[in-house]
């Protein structure tokens, strides 16, 4: 399972992680920040990890029951 952690204090919601997303993991709130609603889809390639210009996105993957 993956949880997709965004840090809003560095994010400038630039919108390079729903650009780079080829699964469309990410939405924007009312404020045009990032929102990852779509998990399920998430591959774990982190793209938008290694985007990001402000470091603001983080990937943690738990082991699976």
């Amino acid at each position: 399972m993956v949880a997709i952690r965004i840090n809003y204090d560095y994010c400038k919601r630039c919108g390079i992680c729903s650009a780079f997303c080829n699964r469309e993991v990410f939405t924007t709130d009312e404020f045009e920040r990032p929102v990852a609603e779509k998990l399920a889809e998430c591959t774990n390639c982190k793209l938008c990890v290694l985007r990001c210009p402000d470091f603001a996105i983080r990937l943690e993957v738990s082991a699976s029951a």
